[in-house]
């Protein structure tokens, strides 16, 4: 699966709904995302720009209305944060944009424009980062290497197609984990060689970053030179210093989600992963349902996205990733009750 993230893209409005006693505005639904826009300013099957959130837009003149609701600084960098609101009791996700702003030069209408080209880059957006605090950050070895594979579920939001199709076809069982707020990371073991990668570097080991610090506390390079192939951990780094330490434990540790078989390319099974995680005593994310039926719609599936956090009753979970037991299937669903409370 391809794990680059389209944050702005060619996208088809499905339908319009209304928004109950609101004269000046309605809803868009853009395949599984809704988003508020003016009364009639979209119509169905019309063909729009659609930003998810978690874009970070420049200061440019077309964006410079969303310069008193979403002005945010990334760095040094300025521009504009698309975050998930409310409007009205209506929760909206994203920004619509009409295809008429898009350079057209190599297509005779803006009609033409294929629906899914990916226009991120073409307007200068890039996915917004919260600061990284220094003992996360550590000192950089080199890029995320290519023989691993990076963890970004796809939202389900962006599967509307294939959702429905899933839901029809009885041959896949699913399984559902929590997913938890904190740093993505990555140990692995190949040709005798241990590394130890945040989302997108691998890290050198320094005093006082986190990552080589609970690698150690957790002995994973004897854990993995002793093991005797080649595999990558994947799990969340969580705890204190990390993300606010919803879960409000003492130090830090981290919880595993996927083995990965680097010789083979491939991800474990269910029952290849809990066998790893067995032989090595390692944590793994709660599991929610280990027989879960998916819901009709995404509606439903983003309802059973919200609750509390099995690591701590008193925090609402990020959300949840769904999973076939085979692995072929993967996504996840966050929480909009956690996305509203997002700082």
């Amino acid at each position: 699966m391809n794990t680059e993230r389209k944050l702005a893209s060619i996208r088809k409005v499905s339908s319009i709904q209304p928004i109950e006693g609101a004269d000046a505005i309605e809803i868009a639904v853009v395949d599984g995302w809704k988003v508020v826009t003016k009364k009639g300013e979209y119509k169905p099957d019309d063909l729009c720009i659609y930003c998810e959130i978690d874009s970070f837009l420049p200061i440019k003149e077309e964006f410079e209305f969303l310069r008193k609701s979403s002005y945010k600084k990334m760095g040094d960098q300025e521009g504009f944060r698309l975050k998930t609101i409310k409007l009205r009791g209506q929760v909206s996700q994203g920004l619509i944009l009409p295809v008429s702003v898009v350079p057209i030069a190599q297509f005779a209408t803006a009609h033409e424009l294929p629906e899914g080209l990916d226009v991120t880059e073409m307007f200068g957006i890039v996915k917004y980062e919260p600061p990284i605090p220094a003992e996360l950050a550590g000192k950089v070895k080199g890029l995320f290497p290519s023989f691993l594979r990076k963890t970004d579920e796809e939202r389900v939001q962006n599967l509307a197609k294939e959702f429905g199709e899933w839901g029809f076809q009885s041959k896949h069982q699913f399984y559902v984990t929590e997913k938890l707020d904190g740093s993505s990371s990555t140990y692995y073991m190949k040709d005798g060689e241990f590394g130890v990668c945040s989302r997108n570097l691998e890290l050198l080991e320094t005093e006082g970053n986190t990552f080589w610090k609970v690698a150690r506390e957790l002995d994973l390079e004897n854990k993995l030179r002793n093991y005797g192939i080649n595999i990558s951990l994947q799990g969340e780094l969580i705890g204190e210093g990390i993300q606010g330490n919803p879960y409000k434990i003492k130090g830090q540790t981290v919880k595993f989600f996927n083995v990965f078989n680097i010789d083979t390319q491939e991800r474990m099974t269910l029952g290849g992963f809990l066998k790893v995680m067995d032989d090595l005593d390692l944590d793994f994310v709660p599991f929610l349902d280990m027989n879960f039926m998916l819901p009709r719609t995404i509606d439903g599936m983003l309802q059973y996205a919200e609750g509390k956090s099995k690591l701590n009753f008193g925090a609402e979970r990020e959300g949840v990733v769904v999973r076939s037991m085979d692995m072929t299937i993967s996504f996840k669903a966050i929480s909009n009750k956690f996305l509203l409370n997002e700082k």
